[in-house]
């Protein structure tokens, strides 16, 4: 075990715990990703039970069981690790602070768990569905966010601090607005408004619907927000690679950012096109996880970095 004291704070820098939280923040990913194939494949009713499936821990793995079940067991696998990481955190780690995020990530996949059941025992109600998903990608913020806090950088480095009065204020508005589009997205996954307008780039061969219903509407604004987070992201991302391309905790997540943002369109260019193929709209989901983990490091290293405003 590496251990690196910072005698002015009196933080240890503990190996084995960050890369357990590495491997836990990469687990949800998986997690988030086995999710979606779920909803992809049509598989949210293949088991009609919860907690167990068909009365049974282990049923034949076959149809849509094998994407619901298997979701449930990555699921499990997932919580018991980020329950075994606050543990970790409490006994090695002595910022209250990070302990307490600890456990609030513990409560997340608890509660997490419990929307997943009530999904399946009340036949998949839309508000449900879609608080399930939106919390998916905060216990993703908040696991990818332990990995961050535990690294060498984040507790060994002591960077000189930066000012960009713009940068500091704009970047944490670019990971509300992901996680606003995320769940614009999950909205319209779960209410079935995929392909509600079937064409693409226009809108039933206009720029804007001759209708409007419910489904449509969700389907364009998530169109709209797609249009206004790919240039938001992009200009940030652009303006960080600009300035500050030796900071490279700023440089690595503003590119991440930055091309990820562009996939993640072009998948949902792709989701039209094929219809709701299965690869590429749940490719779509973990991609649309992906940068809002890649604003939120960019986000979370900008303010450690970053000098707020002066008072006048």
């Amino acid at each position: 075990m590496e251990v690196i004291v910072i005698p002015e704070q009196k933080i240890h820098y503990n190996r084995p715990l960050h890369r357990y939280a590495l491997v836990t923040a990469g687990c949800t990913f998986i997690l988030v990703l086995a999710g979606a194939l779920v909803t992809s494949t049509g598989s949210s009713l293949s088991v009609p039970d919860w907690p167990l499936s068909f009365g049974q821990f282990f049923p034949p793995m076959v149809g849509g069981v094998l994407f619901e079940h298997g979701h449930r067991l990555i699921a499990g696998t997932v919580a018991l690790m980020t329950v075994v990481l606050a543990v970790f955190i409490q006994i090695y780690e002595i910022r209250r602070w990070v302990k307490t995020l600890a456990w609030v990530s513990v409560g997340a996949v608890l509660v997490q768990a419990v929307l997943g059941g009530v999904t399946v025992l009340m036949h998949l109600p839309t508000s449900v569905s879609v608080a399930h998903a939106g919390l998916a990608q905060m216990f993703l913020c908040l696991n990818v966010s332990l990995a961050l806090v535990t690294s060498k950088y984040w507790i060994w480095d002591r960077p000189a601090r930066l000012y960009h009065r713009s940068l500091r204020s704009l970047i944490p508005w670019a990971v509300g607005a992901v996680y606003l589009q995320v769940l614009l997205g999950a909205i319209m996954r779960h209410s079935g408004s995929g392909l509600a307008i079937p064409d693409f780039p226009t809108c039933f061969g206009g720029l804007v619907p001759p209708q409007w219903t419910f489904p449509i509407l969700i389907n364009y604004l998530h169109r709209l927000g797609a249009l206004l987070v790919l240039v938001f992201v992009t200009w940030v991302s652009y303006k960080i690679c600009y300035r500050y391309p030796e900071e490279k905790t700023l440089f690595w997540p503003a590119v991440s950012a930055g091309f990820l943002v562009w996939v993640q369109c072009l998948l949902g260019i792709l989701v039209v096109v094929t219809q709701k193929d299965v690869v590429p709209t749940s490719v779509h989901v973990l991609t649309g996880a992906a940068v809002l983990a890649s604003t939120l490091v960019l986000a979370l290293n900008s303010l450690r970095l970053f000098k707020p405003a002066a008072r006048i």
